[in-house]
């Protein structure tokens, strides 16, 4: 055996070691065959909680209510049971039928569902379908036409298909709610009842939810049959290598705050949530003034640029995203570092989803809020829900507001005026020219002698002409002939400008007015 082959056999040998030690722990679940293979390639070693969980109890038919933080690892908990039983139905699929649907609250959150689908269904026959808004709904028909395995969908687009006859639900025998708190928040409680009646009597329901508000638990009785509650943290708490953390501040404080912030190196990846979408824009605005390199996502971008700008926070060019609380939850990035909030949200839950971005899959993070005294409410609520208190680190409240770049540059010019030029006194004129003395009150001021030289002459050369017929040398003819005392009174004013002579009246109006009109008057 040559050289290069047994460096290859070696090389085939410990990656079949590696496997087979991170194998083992999947396959314990019921995860076999080919997608043990990709679960394994995909990088996942160690089953998470809710995974350890949730997989068996899928794999057995049971219905699964989970209450799981972000980062958690919940998608493969329920990706990779139903991957499993769909592998086993073959390809023969009805057309504009759906085997398995996952509703998410978010277009971002939709995305990444759908990568994780195809990334754990690599080498096998799975197909896979977007809905959402903000793209073109032909390309999602046409995808849905022939049928497919499973589908993610945000609510709204959805209904809209269902209604026009584009998608038919009636063989979906899987569904899946996730971010279900979010989709309450979102208005969409109603679309998720009428889908969840449209699919199949005898399907799979799992529903899965950060917090657990009275009306998600209404929706997860209607929807679950004797469902198995898996609840690896209490509902609202936050992951435990997460530094929270507060600073006071007013809001004409928060710019020169977080750029202060942004200067560190350390803060390597950063998201920055804004409360509205206007807020968020603006802050993108003052810190690419400020030097930094920004993206911002909200409800308001389309769907290319908001995956455009998540796409280059995720690929590192770069460094800053602002977003608001709609894109929280399905910015799913690694490597994040520090989460700013710069306003508090008005859902104390958003706030658990909002610095879920960082700290994920037991990974260490930093949280950061800026804090306005008049948010002292919104700052207690999220510490009720928490279930602890965050701790201040500095308060700017009893120092002044910054000044702004322009009324810096306001008072710089206004401090550099003399103060000749304050008062408005006009400078010496220069030598040679005469001094203008300024005339006392009730006086005429008398003119230089220079004064009338040095106007501009026209091009030809020539003074400038009247433009009115009957005028000579400024005056009108009636007016030269009282200067000259020829006896006519001044306030009667001849119908022409010389006497015996009648003005034409002149129309643009072919036909109308012109010489024509002098001849029949006369």
């Amino acid at each position: 055996m040559s050289r290069s082959r047994r460096k290859a056999a070696r090389k085939k040998n410990k990656l079949t070691i590696e496997n087979n030690e991170a194998g083992p722990a999947f396959a314990a679940l019921g995860i076999t065959g080919t997608l043990l293979k990709a679960t394994t390639a995909a990088g996942y070693t160690d089953p998470k909680p809710i995974q350890a969980q949730a997989i068996p109890a899928q794999l057995n038919g049971r219905d699964i209510l989970g209450v799981a933080q972000t980062g958690s690892g919940k998608t493969a908990a329920f990706a990779l049971p139903i991957l499993s039983k769909i592998m086993g139905l073959g390809n023969k699929r009805r057309p504009k039928t759906v085997r398995a649907l996952v509703l998410a609250p978010t277009r971002e959150l939709a995305v990444q569902i759908e990568e994780t689908f195809r990334t754990l269904a690599k080498g096998a026959h799975i197909s896979t379908a977007l809905v959402l808004g903000g793209v073109s709904r032909f390309s999602q028909v046409k995808k849905i036409g022939p049928g497919v395995d499973v589908l993610i969908a945000t609510p709204g687009r959805l209904m809209d298909l269902v209604r026009e006859g584009d998608v038919n639900l009636s063989e979906t025998t899987w569904l899946v709610l996730d971010e279900a708190d979010r989709m309450l928040d979102m208005g969409f409680i109603n679309d998720v009842r009428k889908i969840a009646k449209l699919t199949h009597a005898a399907r799979q329901t799992a529903l899965f939810s950060a917090t657990m508000p009275p009306e998600i638990e209404q929706l997860a009785q209607s929807l679950l049959r004797d469902p198995l509650r898996v609840e690896v943290a209490p509902q609202g708490t936050t992951a435990a290598g997460i530094a929270q953390s507060v600073i006071i501040a007013r809001t004409k404080q928060k710019r020169a705050i977080l750029s202060a912030m942004l200067a560190d190196p350390a803060m390597r990846s950063v998201i920055v949530f804004s409360r509205t979408k206007h807020g968020a824009d603006r802050v993108t605005r003052d810190l690419e003034r400020d030097g930094f390199n920004a993206a911002v996502i909200h409800g308001n971008k389309s769907q290319n640029a908001r995956q455009k700008a998540l796409n280059g926070f995720r690929d590192g060019s770069v460094r800053i995203l602002v977003a608001t609380d709609i894109a929280a939850r399905g910015i799913d990035v690694p490597g994040i570092s520090h989460v700013v909030n710069f306003d508090l949200p008005d859902e104390a839950e958003s706030y658990v989803h909002r610095i879920g971005r960082t700290g994920r899959n037991g990974a260490d993070g930093i949280a950061i809020t800026l804090c306005d005294p008049a948010e002292s409410a919104k700052l207690r609520a999220v510490e009720r829900i928490i279930r602890m208190r965050l701790p201040v680190v500095r308060d700017h409240s009893g120092e002044p507001d910054p000044v702004r770049p322009r009324e810096v540059d306001a008072l710089q010019t206004a401090n550099d005026r003399t103060p000749r030029q304050q008062h408005g006194d006009r400078r010496p004129s220069p030598a040679g020219q005469g001094e203008r003395k300024t005339a006392h009150r009730g006086q005429v001021e008398p003119k230089p002698a220079h004064a009338g030289h040095g106007k501009p002459v026209p091009r030809d050369g020539f003074a400038k002409q009247p433009r009115l017929a009957g005028f000579e040398g400024g005056l009108p003819a009636f007016a030269k002939a009282r200067h000259r005392g020829d006896g006519a009174p001044a306030d009667q004013r001849p119908e022409g400008g010389r006497e015996g002579q009648r003005k034409p009246f002149r129309s643009k109006r072919r036909g109308f007015g012109g010489k024509r009109a002098v001849r029949r008057a006369a």
